[in-house]
């Protein structure tokens, strides 16, 4: 976890990151990228530093129904078989990088309440030798994010304070939470059997775990439930 600065460049803050892992003894053996970091200087950077990565490819580029057709990566959109290809990116600065472009297509199957054929195009380097659709769910693990995030949510404390250490730590207490939770689960309130261990949710929902701890702080600390006032009607009124 670090603190991202307004405007600061996307390769600082993952090569902090990446820094601060390897600092516990942890490398990746591939990272799985949002599409913000698509990026010349980005990609440039996990090549030297040797970290193989898928991450979804910015669609960019004239139209299918331009004059004079469809250009840029918007070109690989349009494809209706998975494939590979090679392709340099550019930046405003003249910079290029060359990546390997997997693009895997599927049907919609009424999804979205389309039809026809979808192609999903990722950008990739150091994973030479697998297929399209393992690429495609190799970077379906990393949805379960969004989940995590829409959880520490629940946990992460709410303040209006303008102190972005203190906001921080709040987010990471949230997190600290959060995994707990799944740890929980995992090692104590999950089922054993044959073939893998059954995760049952329902045993204890994260929010019934926060009302919990919250029960222990108020016991450990004890509450305040009363204020101070120099008027003596209002007194009388909240007596």
């Amino acid at each position: 976890m670090t603190a991202v600065a307004k405007g600061e460049p996307l390769k600082d803050v993952l090569q902090r990151l990446l820094k601060q892992a390897c600092s516990i003894g942890v490398k990746p053996r591939l990272l799985l990228l949002d599409r913000g970091f698509y990026s010349v200087d980005v990609i440039r950077y996990l090549q030297a530093a040797r970290y193989p990565f898928l991450m979804p490819v910015v669609i960019r580029g004239r139209k299918a129904g331009h004059p004079c057709g469809p250009s840029g990566t918007r070109v690989f959109a349009l494809v209706k078989r998975s494939a590979w290809f090679d392709y340099t990116v550019h930046s405003g600065t003249k910079r290029t990088a060359t990546v390997s472009i997997c693009v895997s297509c599927r049907n919609y199957r009424g999804r979205w309440k389309r039809h026809g054929r979808q192609a999903l195009v990722y950008a990739c380097w150091g994973v030479k030798g697998r297929s399209c659709p393992w690429v495609r769910e190799t970077y379906r693990k990393r949805f379960g994010i969004e989940s995590s995030y829409r959880q520490m949510n629940q946990a992460r404390g709410r303040t209006s304070t303008r102190r972005p250490e203190l906001r921080l730590l709040y987010v990471g207490i949230s997190l600290v939470l959060r995994n707990e939770w799944v740890w929980l689960h995992f090692t104590v309130l999950s089922t054993p059997r044959r073939g893998g261990r059954l995760l049952r949710l329902e045993r204890l929902r994260l929010r019934a775990l926060l009302h919990w701890l919250r029960h222990i702080i108020e016991d450990t600390f004890g509450t305040i439930d009363e204020t101070q006032t120099e008027r003596q009607v209002c007194s009388e009124l909240l007596t």
